[in-house]
Formats: structure tokens, C-alpha cells, sequence
């Protein structure tokens, strides 16, 4: 898995792409790629990568994930959400084997770490 490509999207190997997010051994420096190493964290069934990185102010109790297969990742747009900012917003669309997800969400730097907070309608 980890010579793998990662499933975000970008053509990096997983290894050195999402992986030492998933880990823990490193945080994401941008809104965009915290979001995508969410989207993989979805991909590899991993529940607490998305609890962990989901702001405390807006996350449910427990992450459920079910068992959608995903095939692929697009980001639309980026909005800020750079190592400097205090916010941003990832337009995507998540591709899976009945349709696709489209979302635009918010994302929030806090303590030098960066969170997702919610789907902006």
C-alpha cells in the first residue's frame, strides 16, 4: 500500500503523500490537504483520521463509515486555507461506484493544526 498511489488524487505515492497523515506523524499544512487525506482516510476505512481532524465544535460522538467503494477524487477550487491562514474552503467532487459526492466545506486552522468544520450549502 504505501508505493501505492495515494487515492487523493495527486500522483504521490501514499507513502509520502497521505500516509504519515494517517499516521500521525506529521499534520497537514493546507486546508486542501487535510481534505484529501480525508478522502483517503474514507478510502482506507479510517474512522479515527476523520474523527481526529474533525473540529470538536462540529463532529458527531462517533464517525460510521460504511462500505461506499470510492474511485476518485477532483479538487474544484481552493480558497485560502494556506499554511498562514486561519480558514479555508475545498470545493471537491468524490467520486464512488453509485455516483459521486459533491461538497464544498470549511475548514479551520486551530493551534497550528488544521480541521475540518462543516459542509457550507
Amino acid at each position: 500500500m504505501s508505493a501505492d498511489p495515494c487515492p487523493c488524487g495527486t500522483g504521490s505515492p501514499f507513502a509520502t503523500c497521505c500516509g504519515p497523515l494517517l499516521a500521525m506523524e506529521r499534520q497537514a499544512a493546507t486546508a486542501e490537504e487535510l481534505m484529501r487525506s480525508r478522502y483517503t482516510a474514507h478510502v482506507y476505512g479510517n474512522a479515527e483520521h476523520l474523527w481526529r481532524t474533525w473540529d470538536g465544535r462540529t463532529r458527531p460522538e462517533q464517525v460510521h463509515l460504511d462500505d461506499t467503494r470510492w474511485l476518485g477524487l477532483e479538487v474544484r477550487e481552493t480558497v485560502a486555507g494556506g499554511p498562514d491562514d486561519r480558514t479555508g474552503v475545498v470545493d471537491f467532487v468524490a467520486r464512488h461506484e453509485g455516483g459521486e459526492l459533491a461538497e464544498r466545506s470549511e475548514f479551520t486552522r486551530r493551534g497550528g493544526r488544521w480541521f475540518y468544520t462543516k459542509e457550507i450549502p
